[in-house]
């Protein structure tokens, strides 16, 4: 599980950026909580905050961890030559910053309760710094596994054998991760750092063109009429309208996920007894959206991976929302222990307590034009107080006491001139 995710220098977030999903000892909703050896982990987050104030940012930014983690390997070589490594977007409201961008995680191991903390300073040049450590269920302080530097004078790899450190310093690349050369030289500690980032998924529920894209580019077990049945059974649940599906692999295209169909959703006709074939893509947003979720949702919670989703509300009931992510709070629903982490517009959620103080945080931008990230437990009022668990969070959200809301005083501002013509 995901103890913590932290980042800086990354789009709109100059100074260091945490994300924790460790609970506090705060005495609420305490079923969510799930007890992983020494640590209390949250499988949910979510994250509220206005237009512009960097809540698509935190999602991106660990997307842009995971997907430098899983390709890095290919950024070497003839691939560096080629220009191909994907420099950091880095915080752009300064004058030209030298300053590498930081990627860093906690997680915990869910069969050996192990914690890992690995992380990554990159610049446009590579990498500047990579390091790895571990520490047992019965160790009080970390275990160093390696630490690399562009200095190399300052590498470490006191976890690795003597061959293991030979063949990775050989085939290292300054664009390319230790990771990502140990899992290609099947060093154990390295494949399991790039497995875990493998599995971890991060969706944009927000755009329409990849939510179009999920309805033809599916897994091919699609095909099979068990499967056919699982999805229907999924989005049943939502949508009852659907009875099953026609599915036509499209011959010759694929875009490495898996193969391209034609989907047809079958409908009950009206005047007949026949059913009623409508392209899955001329469904409703919200049905589009629910099938393109299913091929994350159901991942996520088999394999016990955590689940970043940028604007999971857009177009969905905000009682099917508080559902789904009742199967990640709820332990019999959720025994392997995945985790949602999603951005939000939603208020009702703050309504309806469906979330711990330390599951709710907020990004907002600074006087200097930088974003922040904060949770409800840890804010703390004009007087200096914490948010009690019995104050009405919508209400004083809306109301600007936690801060991250738009400022509607500047729009109310331009409407005169405006029609004044």
């Amino acid at each position: 599980m995901l103890l913590q995710f932290n980042f800086s220098n990354y789009r709109s977030f100059r100074s260091e950026a945490s994300l924790g999903l460790t609970a506090t000892g705060i005495s609420e909703l305490n079923s969510h909580i799930v007890e992983m050896g020494r640590d209390r982990v949250l499988p949910v987050a979510v994250l509220f905050g206005a237009n512009a104030s960097g809540k698509s940012n935190v999602y991106k930014a660990f997307a842009y961890m995971k997907d430098f983690v899983v390709n890095s390997f290919a950024y070497g070589g003839e691939m560096a030559e080629r220009d191909e490594y994907p420099s950091p977007p880095r915080f752009a409201w300064t004058k030209e910053s030298t300053d590498p961008a930081l990627f860093e995680v906690y997680v915990v191991d869910h069969d050996t309760l192990r914690t890992m903390n690995y992380g990554f300073t990159l610049d446009d040049d590579g990498v500047v710094e990579e390091w790895l450590n571990e520490k047992a269920k019965s160790m009080r302080t970390a275990r160093r596994v390696f630490y690399r530097s562009r200095n190399a004078e300052e590498n470490e790899f006191t976890g690795f054998s003597a061959v293991q450190t030979r063949n990775v310093l050989s085939a290292l690349d300054p664009k390319v991760l230790v990771v990502s050369v140990g899992n290609k030289l099947k060093i154990p500690k390295c494949s399991k750092v790039v497995g875990w980032f493998a599995r971890c998924l991060t969706v944009d529920y927000g755009d329409p063109v990849e939510n179009l894209q999920r309805c033809s580019t599916v897994s091919p077990q699609f095909e099979t009429a068990e499967m056919q049945r699982r999805v229907l059974s999924f989005l049943s649940v939502f949508d009852k309208s659907i009875k099953g599906f026609t599915v036509e692999e499209i011959p010759g295209e694929q875009d490495g996920k898996g193969k391209a169909f034609h989907i047809n959703a079958l409908h009950q006709g009206i005047d007949s007894d026949d059913l009623v074939a409508i392209p899955l893509r001329e469904e409703s947003a919200g049905t589009i959206k629910l099938f393109s979720l299913y091929w994350s949702l159901i991942p996520a919670l088999r394999n016990g991976n955590p689940l970043f989703i940028d604007e999971m509300n857009a177009r969905l009931h905000p009682l099917l929302v508080r559902n789904l992510v009742l199967l990640f709070t709820d332990q019999e629903l959720n025994p392997n222990h995945a985790q949602l982490i999603f951005t939000s517009h939603d208020t009702w959620h703050l309504a309806n307590k469906s979330f711990r103080r330390d599951e709710i945080w907020f990004t907002a931008k600074n006087d200097s034009g930088e974003s922040v990230l904060y949770s409800l437990a840890d804010f703390k009022d004009e007087e200096g107080d914490k948010i009690r668990k019995d104050e009405d969070y919508e209400k004083n959200y809306l109301l600007g006491k936690y801060g991250a809301i738009p400022s509607l005083e500047q729009i109310q501002t331009v409407f005169p001139d405006y029609q004044r013509g």
